[in-house]
């Protein structure tokens, strides 16, 4: 790990500050619907085999594949239908030579049939399959059209790892392995401030020296995004006494983690650094990235992790994906903590800051494999308006002095 110019700590280091102080939190035990969007804290195995049973992939007919093997449109195969299995009977019809049972997709197969020929491949229709069918074309082989119990996956298989997040895929799949309660991690409760004596509600009217907060809103769908409780949403002024107040709020609460913007810089009316700076429990650094340079981390007595961003909306929106999200994903005991990467081609010219790490706002073409900054303004961090049409952020080593048209540029995929 190289060290940043100017004294300043790289991303890695203070990343690492952030996740050596990380503990997962406990876990419990879930309905495998409740527990949809959390963490596995031990694998989810199968109850059961999938398939259940042996079962037909198609609307036709249950047959002896040596019965059928020589059928074709010129020497047709006439078989007596002996038995109609609707999908949700439990039936298993004996079949002798020469007898074929009607089935519909999902049927058990009967144990004496060896392939399914599709209703496509006999002659009539269902009108008058229940007595005699002719078979048309032969079943590719023995097993066509049938599926095996298990083969996807045996009774005590893990369905879903530790560490994995419950998706929509994987509640399914847990489901379909009759698995009804699973062992996942407490959801991390997070409590969200913004600090400004500046700051509007959303929707309040505009004003000079006035402006509306964006942060909170931005933090609070970021936090739920990352599978966490918001526990508080909160605006405060520039008051170090205003910090101090709200952060006994959000340790009321039990907050796991609580995430300041705003008032972590040098100046005059810092209020976090104000109300933590000295107190050995919050260090302020600075950091060699663009933007994002003041942060602010540390761990409360209650054991609630505490990060202080800058208070540009850019600004925050960085922070959080390259410290915070990888904290709380950390905490539900998450394998994959880190947005996905790609590197893509750069269709636009953009400047860098010198001696820092760039994370640029991005539009992202994935077909044609391009890159360029979602706003015309350059990658200032007030510059809110952009992040409506950015879906990642292009990431700019420090040592670049600029990039052209035509780099290859590593990207972080946010959507």
């Amino acid at each position: 790990m190289s060290a940043a110019p100017g004294g300043r700590r790289t991303v890695e280091e203070q990343l690492a500050r952030v996740l050596d102080a990380v503990r997962p939190l406990p876990s419990e035990i879930q309905s495998i619907r409740a527990a949809a969007s959390r963490t596995l804290a031990a694998d989810a195995t199968a109850a059961h085999d999938i398939p259940l049973f042996d079962n037909s992939a198609m609307d036709g007919f249950a047959v002896r594949f040596a019965d059928v093997a020589t059928a074709s449109a010129d020497t047709p195969v006439a078989l007596r239908v002996v038995a109609d299995l609707p999908a949700g009977v439990s039936d298993d019809p004996a079949l002798a030579s020469g007898e074929t049972a009607r089935i519909m997709t999902g049927s058990p197969t009967p144990s004496d049939a060896d392939a399914i020929v599709p209703f496509e491949d006999t002659a009539g229709g269902l009108a008058d399959s229940l007595g005699e069918v002719r078979v048309l074309r032969a079943p590719a082989k023995a097993g066509a059209f049938v599926r095996r119990r298990g083969a996807d996956l045996s009774a005590g298989d893990s369905v879903v790892r530790a560490g994995e997040r419950l998706g929509a895929f994987q509640v399914a799949a847990a489901v379909a392995a009759g698995i009804s309660e699973v062992t996942v991690t407490r959801a991390p409760r997070v409590a969200v401030v913004s600090t400004g004596s500046e700051l509007l509600a959303p929707g309040d009217s505009a004003a000079r020296g006035r402006i509306p907060d964006s942060n909170g809103p931005l933090l609070e769908l970021l936090v739920g995004e990352a599978d966490a409780d918001v526990v508080l949403v909160a605006r405060v002024a520039d008051e170090a006494d205003a910090v101090r107040a709200v952060t006994a709020e959000a340790v009321s609460l039990d907050a796991d983690v609580i995430v300041f913007t705003g008032g972590v810089s040098a100046g005059a009316y810092e209020p976090v650094r104000g109300a933590f700076d000295g107190g050995g429990e919050v260090e302020f650094a600075s950091v060699a990235m663009q933007p994002g340079k003041p942060q602010a981390f540390g761990v409360l007595d209650s054991g609630a992790l505490v990060f202080g961003l800058p208070g540009n909306p850019v600004s925050v929106a960085v922070s959080f994906e390259v410290f915070v999200r990888p904290a709380l994903l950390a905490l539900q005991g998450r394998t994959a903590i880190h947005r996905p990467r790609t590197s893509l081609i750069a269709d636009a010219a953009w400047s860098t800051p010198p001696g820092r790490r760039q994370y640029l706002p991005a539009v992202v073409d994935l077909v044609a494999g391009t890159v360029r900054p979602a706003t015309s303004g350059g990658s200032g961090s007030h510059l809110a308006g952009g992040l409506a049409r950015a879906r990642a952020f292009a990431i700019v080593p420090a040592d670049v002095e600029a990039v052209a048209g035509g780099d290859r540029i590593d990207v972080m995929l946010v959507e």
